[in-house]
């Protein structure tokens, strides 16, 4: 490395996870870098590759979308041959939790969906850079993503359902003021003080009733014990979201499923560079050296055909590894059997995919508390079900409900469609058709889930886990308003279901220290990867999150001078705070915005508000509306928050003496 890059990588502290939240920001001749949240082509930058990369190697335990992003950013951006790299996996097939399989014979299956946004931005920044799935050369993912979604856009015309078939309304959130004000201090609390506080020993009775709470907990798979941490980091990250969040409006989707879409077209890349890949391994430990306070992974401990051995890991190799697995211990069902869980209730044993987690952590604190997140499965627990259908009612229905005829090949429900009135929180979603490259064009793959799992069915007399796929149909069927057709729907369905234990145990109650960091306090050569370690300000439970601790654990172990960028800075922007504020009050105008509207009328800044609606009151009456809120109801709330940012001033500055 010539002299002069040398000294440029001295003059800059480069913090490889950089956090908008941890202090003001401002231009100054000592500070080179752009804002923490910045995103854009200044960001794009390719460092030059670290001295002796070229003959170091990296060992990836897991082939999920978080394994895969760590071989392409230590590939791009670290300048590591692809040949030094090795994927390990106790699985079959590349993946993990993104998969697709089957056959319109035998059924197809997908364990989940994926509902994305356009700010996933360390996930788009690596599928710009992979070759397209079906464009021809020189297109990327992303640019055959934006083609499909750009000239079909995504909305759902039946979001909310009850009473055995009739569509419910869901044109707002039906927030009362007091449950308004129950998100707007969600939302200004510090996250420390969140520590294993559930939703509900947060938000009153009424709000867990509300349509908002129905639109949040099926989109994101939340149940009512689970952390309140967890939802606050949600409101942040989507909060440019929330107006599009009862009629889905808000989202993009892949045009086939998640298999085919994202991992099938990075494995090839990969593979082709020359990646290698080694299946049937299960690494269910990690020998170290420990010197003090830092720890050097000298091997792997794996079990291959039942058989122990050791993987050596040499001076200056780095190990990768996912910590935990949402989709582990999956049982399997289908039209006539209910599937059976092999694992423990209380913990999932030494032949899974907790393993590993299980022995760091009994190594050393730093590394976490995995019996948090798994110890309670009755309440991480959730199935879904895949029905491959042929024409039939159960067909009909669903082109009533659909956005566009469903073999159009574009948008079909939008999104999941929910029962509210079903015990367990059924919920269905058809996205674009066919949804597997091989599908024929008579057949449509639809998705089914439910939140609640100890819950007798409406229609069935047993909980979703004791059902047969049939039973399942046949508790849709009641709720669509067509089981006395059920005969008929059944011989033309194909129904595979999945029990996952863990589908959410990355949402459960959790303190600080119980995640470790991607990078653990002193490791010099290990990196933890996926939805159960601990990131500044993202959620979990996405792709995007899954690549972002990738590419944090790369440029940190390698030490390269750029930065993985925090969450987009859309929670600062005014414009998508005033529109949240007309969101979580039913659309109509917030408390202040009329004054705001005679503040900004005919400036250049008049544009950030949203229109009024149509009315009759007089503006005079406008204006004695706004200034009884703020005399009245609305004074104690701006009280409240006086003295919240009062106490927070003084915190800050006892801090500072």
């Amino acid at each position: 490395m010539a002299a002069e890059e040398k000294n440029v990588r001295r003059a800059t502290v480069i913090d490889k996870e950089p956090d908008a939240t941890g202090g003001y920001w401002s231009n100054r001749p000592e500070n080179t870098l752009p804002p923490p949240d910045m995103m854009g082509a200044y960001m794009r930058n390719r460092p030059v590759a670290p001295e002796g990369v070229a003959t170091r190697k990296a060992w990836i335990i897991g082939t999920g979308i978080a394994g895969l992003a760590a071989a392409f950013y230590l590939i791009r951006d670290g300048g590591m041959p692809a040949g030094n790299i090795t994927l390990i996996d106790s699985l079959d097939i590349e993946g993990g939790s993104l998969d697709g399989a089957g056959d319109p014979e035998q059924g197809y299956l997908v364990r989940g969906g994926r509902e994305m946004n356009w700010n996933y931005d360390n996930f788009w920044d690596l599928f710009q850079d992979v070759p397209a799935l079906e464009l021809p050369a020189g297109y990327s993912v992303l640019d055959e993503y934006r083609a499909v979604n750009d000239n079909d856009p995504n909305y759902s015309k039946a979001r909310l359902m009850h009473q055995q078939g009739k569509i419910q309304d869901f044109s707002t959130f039906g927030l009362s003021k007091p449950q308004q004000w129950e998100l707007v201090k969600l939302m200004l609390k510090r996250k420390e003080d969140l520590d294993d506080v559930t939703i509900e020993d947060y938000f009153s009775g009424g709000f867990l009733q509300s349509n908002f709470w129905f639109f949040w907990r099926s989109m994101f798979a939340f149940e009512n014990w689970q952390s309140l941490l967890e939802m606050k980091l949600y409101m942040h990250r989507f909060l440019d979201a929330i107006d599009g969040l009862n009629d889905m409006s808000a989202l993009v989707f892949p045009k086939y499923n998640q298999y085919e879409s994202f991992v099938k077209p990075l494995v090839k890349m990969l593979r082709e560079q020359g990646v290698q890949v080694t299946f049937g391994t299960r690494v269910y430990d990690l020998e170290m050296r420990v010197e003090g306070e830092t720890r050097t992974v000298t091997g792997l401990r794996c079990r291959v055909d039942g058989k122990d051995t050791l993987l050596p890991v040499a001076q200056g190799d780095l190990v990768f590894a996912l910590t935990g697995s949402m989709t582990e211990g999956t049982a399997y069902g289908d039209m006539e059997t209910v599937p059976v869980l092999k694992r423990p209730r209380e913990t999932p044993g030494q032949d899974s995919d907790w393993a590993l987690w299980h022995n760091l952590a009994a190594q050393s604190p730093i590394f976490g508390k995995p019996a948090k997140f798994h110890g309670d499965i009755d309440r991480s627990m959730w199935e879904s079900a895949t029905l491959t259908c042929r024409p039939s009612p159960l067909v009909d229905k669903i082109k009533a409900l659909s956005v566009n005829d469903p073999y159009s090949g574009r948008t079909v429900t939008g999104g999941v469609i929910t029962f509210t009135d079903s015990n367990w929180v059924l919920s269905f979603t058809v996205n674009r058709q066919p949804h597997f490259v091989d599908q024929p064009r008579d057949v449509l793959v639809v998705w089914v889930y439910a939140l609640l799992m100890d819950q007798n069915g409406n229609h069935v007399a047993k909980p979703m886990p004791a059902c047969t796929g049939r039973e399942i149909l046949a508790e849709l069927c009641y709720h669509l308003g067509i089981v006395d057709q059920l005969d008929e729907i059944a011989a033309n369905t194909k129904v595979r279901t999945a029990l996952m234990p863990y589908i959410t145990a990355q949402f459960m109650p959790r303190a600080a220290g119980d995640r470790p960091h991607v990078v653990p306090r002193g490791c010099t050569n290990l990196g933890l990867l996926g939805q159960f370690v601990e990131t500044r300000n993202d959620v979990v439970f996405t792709m995007e999150s899954s690549v972002r601790t990738a590419r944090v654990a790369v440029y940190t172990l390698l030490d390269l001078p750029k930065q993985v960028p925090d969450l987009s800075p859309t929670q600062y922007d005014i414009r998508n705070l005033i529109k949240a504020a007309r969101a979580l009050n039913n659309k109509e105008p917030f408390p202040g915005e009329r004054l705001l509207r005679r503040v900004l009328d005919k400036t250049y800044f008049a544009h950030i508000l949203p229109p009024l609606p149509d009315t009759e009151r007089s503006r005079s009456g406008f204006v004695e509306e706004e200034m009884s809120w703020l005399v009245g109801k609305g004074s104690s709330a701006l009280k409240d928050l006086s003295t919240r940012l009062e106490t927070l001033r003084e915190t800050l500055s006892k801090r500072g003496k």
